[in-house]
């Protein structure tokens, strides 16, 4: 009788813990892993592989950067969850056209502290290596967008042809504009003219001028005003459209709601702001997606028009074929 008890016991005992009720005893508290997985995110575009790039995140006043009142810059980001100092994604986006690899802005390499430049680790992580990299097309010369190319003196991406609209080169890497050049704008163009200059002394850095096909399926839209040469890139694939807009859009809560808000960053407000309205317009009207620098990771998605204001739709999350 009394093993028959302890065998029921036992075997009572056994189904409450595995059942939780009774606890086993207390472990030490494993630490906190504090990362995040590689930052890469991969789509179909058609035939096209394009593979949007985390280069990492920095905190900005955007209450401040913005031209908006304050308070309804707060209102606005408070709506989405969100506030100021904003941590803002850097983003880049990698197309594999089944022919070239093609990269589309490179993030800030070393140009804007340790919370970015993670670019080329994420690269290597999502199955690629620089050296692969057969062209690079640079929305604007900015060192969130360029500071990715070189490594102190020595090219990121040793093979690759570099594209930039002539408006940016010789606007960035005028000797002239820099001497005259003070402030946080000096540091930009001591920072656009160092990346680039790898590419330049080896011949690989090649300007173009305005709207142009660069490569089959993808072309440059000029879309002047955050910067004097800012482009745009338009991505086609077997009838599917992706446009990267670059930096037409800094604040997603603030600027789709309201897209005559515009940034300190621009160099031309007004233009930078009729570019966003023509482009939103455009990609609600025709329902094509859009990929964005400062959009949160990966920063791909959809335009939906709400009136006068737009609507954000990020991309659904989704696995590869």
């Amino acid at each position: 009788m009394t093993a028959t008890f302890f065998f029921k016991s036992s075997a009572v005992a056994a189904a409450l813990a595995t059942a939780g009720i009774l606890a086993a005893p207390a472990q030490a508290a494993a630490p906190m892993a504090k990362f995040q997985a590689p930052g890469f995110y991969r789509i179909m575009l058609g035939d096209f592989e394009v593979t949007a790039l985390n280069d990492g995140t920095l905190e900005l006043p955007v209450d401040q950067l913005l031209k908006n009142p304050p308070a309804k810059t707060a209102k606005a980001l408070a709506k989405s969850f969100e506030k100021t100092p904003l941590e803002t994604s850097d983003n880049a986006f990698l197309i594999n056209t089944g022919s070239k690899l093609i990269l589309i802005d490179t993030g800030a390499g070393a140009l804007f502290g340790p919370t970015l430049g993670k670019l080329a680790a994420n690269l290597k992580a999502s199955g690629y290596q620089p050296e692969q990299v057969d062209e690079i097309y640079i929305t604007h010369m900015h060192p969130d967008h360029v500071g990715g190319l070189a490594a102190g003196d020595v090219a990121v991406f040793p093979h690759a042809i570099v594209r930039i609209d002539r408006a940016d080169t010789e606007y960035w890497l005028s000797p002239i504009e820099l001497d005259q050049s003070s402030g946080q704008q000096r540091g930009f163009f001591q920072g656009a003219q160092a990346s680039l200059a790898p590419y330049v002394k080896s011949g690989q850095l090649k300007p173009f001028s305005g709207d142009a096909e660069l490569s089959p399926g993808i072309r440059s839209y000029a879309s002047p005003g955050h910067t004097p040469g800012h482009d745009s890139y338009i991505v086609e694939s077997k009838g599917q459209k992706l446009m990267l807009l670059g930096d037409l859009v800094h604040v997603a809560a603030v600027q789709f709601a309201d897209p005559g808000v515009t940034i300190g960053f621009d160099s031309d407000g007004a233009a930078a702001m009729a570019q966003r309205k023509t482009v939103f317009a455009d990609a609600a009207r025709q329902g094509y997606l859009i990929g964005a620098a400062h959009l949160q990771f990966p920063g791909l998605g959809h335009i939906r028009a709400d009136g006068k204001a737009y609507e954000y739709v990020p991309v659904n999350y989704t696995r590869m074929p």
